[in-house]
C-alpha cells in the first residue's frame, strides 16, 4: 500500500492535488531558515517504486477524476529528464483526464537542464515550476546558504520561460533582517521584473527552532522585523517592480497584512492599501500566523 516518506510539503494552490513523491526530502538541505526537509535523508526513488504509486492512486481514484498532479518532495526537477519523461508519460496514460502537472524546482536543477530538456518536459506535461528563489538580494541569498546568486536564479526562470513553462517564485519578507531591508526588496524586485513570472507570492519570515537562523536570533546576531518594517520593505517591493500580468499574493498565513494583486495594473491600489494597513495600525497577531 502507498505510504508517503515523511511530511510532505506542497505550495497552497496545489491542495486539491494529487501528491507523488519522486525525491525524498531536498538534495541539497542548506538554508539556515528551513526545517523542512531535515528529518530525511535525500535520495530518488526508483522509477518502478513512483510507477507503482501512480497505479495504486489510480486504483483508489478509479471513479474520481484527478485534475491536477504535484510531484514531490523538494526538487523533483533533480531527476533524470528521461526518467521525468517516463513519468509523465505514465502519468497521461492513467490519469487522461490530467490537467496539469507541477513540481518544485530549485533554480539550480533548473540550470542543470537544457533549454531542449526543459521544452521536452513541457510537450510531454510539466506545465508549472514553483521556484523558492527568498530574495534577490546576493548578500542575503549567501547568508542564508541559499547556494546560488541573484543572476542564476533569473537565468532558471527565464530558461523556464523560454520552455513555455508556468512560473510561481516564492520570496520571503524580513529574510535580510533588519540590516538589509531596502536591499532585499530592491533586489527581489528586480528578480522578478527580469523574470516576469505568471505568479509571485511572499510569506514573512517565521524563525523555527531546529534551525540555524533561529541560533543567530537567539544570539543576537540576527533581527527580525516588526509589522510596520515588513509594510515598508512591501511598499519598496512593489513600487519597484515592473512585471506585467504577474499574479501578486502575500495573504498566506504568516503575513501580518493579507495583500494581493496583479501587476503593473493593481500596484496604486496595493500601495494604497499598505499606506492604510499602516495608518490603522492593525496586524495579524503573532498567535495567528502560522506556516
Amino acid at each position: 500500500m502507498m505510504q508517503y516518506e515523511g511530511i510532505v510539503y506542497r505550495p497552497p494552490s496545489e491542495a486539491g492535488s494529487l501528491i507523488i513523491q519522486l525525491t525524498i526530502g531536498c538534495a541539497r538541505n542548506t538554508c539556515t531558515f528551513c526545517n523542512m526537509f531535515k528529518a530525511k535523508q535525500f535520495r530518488i526513488r526508483h522509477l518502478e517504486d513512483v510507477i507503482a504509486d501512480l497505479e495504486e492512486c489510480r486504483q483508489y481514484y478509479r471513479n474520481i477524476p484527478v485534475r491536477r498532479i504535484f510531484l514531490a518532495d523538494g526538487d523533483a526537477l533533480i531527476v533524470k529528464t528521461p526518467d521525468l519523461l517516463k513519468i509523465l508519460a505514465e502519468i497521461h496514460r492513467l490519469y487522461p483526464e490530467c490537467e496539469r502537472i507541477s513540481a518544485y524546482g530549485a533554480p539550480a536543477d533548473v540550470l542543470m537542464k537544457s533549454d531542449e530538456e526543459l521544452k521536452q518536459l513541457k510537450d510531454a506535461g510539466l506545465d508549472m515550476i514553483y521556484i523558492g528563489a527568498e530574495s534577490g538580494d546576493d548578500q542575503v541569498l549567501a547568508d542564508v546558504k541559499k547556494g546560488v546568486t541573484s543572476a542564476q536564479i533569473i537565468e532558471a526562470g527565464q530558461k523556464l520561460k523560454r520552455a513555455g513553462m508556468i512560473i510561481s517564485i516564492t520570496l520571503i519578507s524580513g529574510l535580510g533582517g533588519k540590516k538589509r531591508v531596502t536591499e532585499h526588496a530592491l533586489g527581489s524586485a528586480r528578480v522578478i521584473s527580469a523574470i516576469k513570472p505568471e505568479y509571485v507570492g511572499f510569506l514573512t519570515l517565521m524563525v523555527e527552532p531546529g534551525t540555524p537562523l533561529y541560533d543567530q536570533w537567539q544570539a543576537g546576531q540576527f533581527e527580525l522585523l516588526g509589522p510596520r518594517e515588513v509594510l515598508e520593505e512591501m511598499k519598496i517591493f512593489v513600487e519597484n517592480t515592473d512585471s506585467e500580468g504577474t499574479v501578486f499574493r502575500a495573504n498566506h498565513a504568516s503575513n501580518y497584512v493579507p495583500l494581493k494583486g496583479t501587476f503593473n495594473r493593481d500596484k496604486e491600489a496595493m500601495l494604497r492599501q499598505i499606506d492604510q494597513a499602516e495608518k490603522a495600525g492593525v496586524f495579524r497577531p503573532d498567535m495567528f500566523r502560522g506556516i
